[in-house]
């Protein structure tokens, strides 16, 4: 048998960190800088990391969380492993990851994982040579992007959708503890990728036992102020 068959490749995690701001869906996405001699390349990638000798995947996926945002009891799911050998064919990542890792890297199989953040929650990043940002989902095909990180978020896109019949708490780790119908129209339709009708909806939601309306509406909108809701867990 050959050393190409008997290689045991690395294992990463990576993180599909969600998050809605009211109006669209995002994702936290890591600007990636690579200088090698003359050339310089910027792209972005999902929080990830190689798992550490002394830590399990779980572990490992929450350090990347914790370390990114400094926060703690966030959603957080396995949801696939993605090991296909062309996953690390571009040079250029196989190169950010040895400078970064001092490690010689020949195959990495990563296991991914969706995190949901209620996106007014303060992103702290402790690392001076890294910087998260916000993205709306509509623009990461446009977007130059490490390794297969663009599948990756669209897989993630999909765990959610097909479990929030069986989870239905989800959206509701994306939403401010206090919301309107229409936040919570708007996120369902953008996870859905569908365009509800308005009173449809409201007759949908209505039947949701976990959804109580409060003696209270928005302050300061520039429109007709919307009543507040809440979820019930």
């Amino acid at each position: 048998m050959s050393v190409d068959n008997i290689y045991n490749p690395h294992v990463s995690v990576d993180c599909v960190v969600f998050g809605f701001d009211g109006e669209k869906l995002k994702v936290l996405l890591i600007e990636r800088t690579i200088a090698n001699q003359n050339e310089s390349y910027n792209d972005k990638k999902l929080p990830g990391s190689i798992i550490l000798a002394n830590e399990d995947l779980d572990e490992a996926a929450s350090r990347v969380l914790t370390e990114l945002t400094g926060l703690k009891n966030i959603y957080l799911r396995q949801f696939r492993s993605f090991g296909n050998p062309d996953r690390t064919k571009n040079p250029r990542d196989i190169l950010w990851l040895e400078n970064t890792l001092q490690l010689k890297i020949g195959r990495i199989v990563t296991v991914a994982y969706v995190a949901l953040i209620k996106i007014d929650r303060k992103i702290l990043v402790k690392s001076d040579n890294t910087q998260a940002n916000w993205y709306e989902l509509h623009e990461v095909p446009a977007m130059n992007m490490a390794f297969d990180h663009a599948g990756i978020i669209n897989k993630g896109l999909d765990y959610i959708r097909h479990n929030l019949d069986i989870e239905p708490h989800l959206l509701f780790e994306l939403l401010p503890r206090k919301f309107t119908i229409t936040q919570l129209q708007t996120l369902y339709d953008t996870v859905h990728q569908i365009r509800s009708d308005v009173r449809n909806f409201r007759k949908k939601v209505a039947q949701w036992s976990y959804v109580v309306p409060l003696d209270e509406m928005e302050e300061g909108v520039p429109h007709r102020a919307a009543r507040l809701y809440k979820y019930k867990k």
